[in-house]
């Protein structure tokens, strides 16, 4: 016994003599655009030694002379691998209004659009002209307070090998107000009425058993279990996947959520994602029809596409596949439904109508009259697709379905059988629906991380936009459409400013777009081949054009009709 009680003296002992190492408080990533559009995510920071932010109110008097000492403070670190930027942490959510305020500060420093202040609340922000510094790498707060020496000191300490606590000081200024928090912290969202029905509406059609999400939320219990996770995806902007720049453009598919559903599920993820008083848990009742089920009852025509037999490892080449109609008369089509066989391993599938002897060229091709495109399946491109109102793609009578068909080995052997459903009109619609593909060549050095890509294409006829789709793979950074129209104007259509190649939907524009003839349209954007970029498999590969998903493309895909009714 004794032995056994100074045994337990020693190691008591030396646990407490001990050195007690301090770290910097871990904050999680996030991401937020800034006023011109532009993706920013601390992650993606990670080239940088620290990303310093400060709050920014144009409201309160005293901004002026805190972006001033801020731009001292970044003038000092010129030469230093610091990223400077400015955080929105008012309550104003007008953009014109954020522009206008950011442009007569004459500043060249970027401003962050906190959605929500959801990010200004996790910093812990309180005052205007507030600063916090942030370490990219381990997603810690090393600094929060005034602009200072202190604030000086520990950027200095970051660059000689790391700061090994958050230091925290008093800062002055107008105090920040934060009003969601507040009302959430008096009385928090309610699961059954208010988190609920969130999560009915923006995820659990794909986040349920069977569906492509990767957990399902078919209870609070779930729910609960991966808030954590939830919440991160919710701040990084990762979901929902609506991608496009809200500011740009509307469409009637993108998932678009409200800063004030964004606040009830974040501050109800805080607040410990209680379950209140709910007898009947709203997500265990909810229903949702099978994947595989006719999203718009039983097609007209039912195509079975050949058997696929995929190996578990492996590169596959393209599978080209012809399919003859039995159609003795002119079709026109007014709705499409794929139903893959193995999402898993479906990289693609594109579809078009060809002549009895013709060939599609495959997915660079510029789709013209001789080859229509009908559609195409893609990641996170699962529900049916109904052309818009009075327009169809044309079968003339004879012609065939080629369907090119992409397959990725995911380590599983497995097989694939595609459906595709046609849905028919009764009588021809007024528009022939068109699909253009705009392309651009391009040549990305190894570990570039922000490569510029473009493409041009002329409308040689009045036409009307009905939809858009950006297309690269795993490197694709952002992408842009615009119009350049015959005097000279420009507009901005559609902007991807974080664009995933796990979600590749055609975007239905609320309102189509008349395009005159003559109409230059362009296609930008950039592509990501640092490792920094999470999805990109190998940095030191230069990249081309390639048909694989390791390759690369740079494809932007307008569908259109004409301005004038097909004779």
């Amino acid at each position: 016994m004794k032995k056994f009680s100074s045994l337990f003296a020693v190691i008591f002992s030396s646990i407490m003599i001990s050195p007690v190492f301090a770290v910097p408080d871990r904050i999680g990533d996030f991401a937020l655009l800034d006023s011109e559009g532009v993706f920013h995510q601390l992650s993606r920071y990670r080239h940088q030694e620290a990303l310093v932010l400060m709050s920014f109110d144009s409201s309160c008097s005293s901004i002026e002379s805190s972006l001033s000492q801020f731009e001292t403070m970044q003038s000092a670190f010129a030469d230093q691998q610091i990223t400077f930027a400015l955080i929105d942490s008012s309550i104003e959510n007008n953009i014109e209004a954020l522009r206008a305020s950011h442009a007569s500060t004459g500043t060249e420093l970027p401003l962050l659009v906190d959605d929500g202040q959801l990010v200004s609340e996790t910093l812990s922000l309180s005052k205007a002209g507030e600063v916090a510094i942030l370490d990219p790498e381990r997603l810690t707060l090393l600094y929060r307070g005034g602009i200072e020496d202190k604030a000086i000191e520990v950027l200095n300490a970051e660059l000689s090998g790391g700061a090994d606590a958050t230091v925290v000081n008093e800062a002055t200024g107008c105090d920040l107000a934060f009003p969601a928090k507040q009302l959430h912290a008096d009385s928090v969202p309610d699961y059954e009425t208010e988190i609920a029905p969130i999560i009915a509406e923006q995820c659990a059609s794909c986040h349920r058993e069977g569906g492509i999400g990767p957990f399902a939320m078919d209870s609070h219990l779930m729910l609960q279990g991966w808030s954590p996770m939830i919440r991160e995806v919710l701040l990084t902007k990762r979901m929902p996947p609506t991608q496009v720049d809200p500011n740009i453009g509307h469409f009637s598919n993108a998932r678009y959520i409200s800063d004030e559903d964004l606040q009830k599920l974040v501050h109800w993820i805080d607040a410990g994602a209680p379950k209140g008083l709910a007898v009947v848990d709203p997500l265990t009742v909810l229903e949702f029809p099978d994947r595989r089920d006719w999203q718009l009852g039983e097609p007209d025509y039912i195509i079975t596409a050949p058997r696929h037999e995929i190996p578990a490892t492996g590169v596959l080449d393209y599978i080209n596949v012809d399919v003859p109609l039995p159609f003795e008369e002119d079709k026109w089509v007014k709705a499409v439904q794929y139903i893959a066989g193995d999402e898993s391993v479906l990289h693609h599938l594109l579809t078009y109508v060809t002549a009895p002897r013709e060939v599609a060229e495959g997915e660079a091709a510029t789709i013209n009259q001789a080859t229509r495109f009908l559609e195409g399946y893609a990641p996170g491109k699962v529900d049916a697709m109904t052309f818009p109102e009075n327009t169809g793609v044309y079968i003339p009578q004879g012609h065939k379905l080629s369907m090119q068909f992409h397959y990725t080995t995911n380590g599983r052997a497995t097989s694939d059988e595609t459906i595709l459903g046609l849905y028919m009109y009764d009588q021809p619609p007024m528009y022939e629906n068109f699909t253009q593909s705009v392309s651009g060549m391009f040549r990305i050095p190894p570990y570039a991380q922000d490569h510029e890509a473009s493409a041009q294409y002329v409308f040689n006829e009045d036409v009307v936009v009905t939809g858009l789709r950006a297309h690269m793979h795993f490197r694709g950074k952002d992408m842009k459409f615009s119009a350049e129209y015959p005097d000279g104007t420009t507009e901005e259509l559609l902007s991807v400013p974080n664009y995933s190649y796990a979600w590749q939907p055609t975007y239905a524009l609320e309102e189509p777009m008349l395009l005159p003839a003559g109409t230059q349209v362009h296609v930008t954007g950039a592509f990501d081949n640092s490792e920094h970029n999470p999805a990109n498999p190998d940095p030191s590969k230069e990249l081309t054009f390639g048909l694989q998903s390791w390759d690369e493309m740079f494809i932007g895909y307008w569908t259109y009709h004409a301005a004038e009714p097909s004779n």
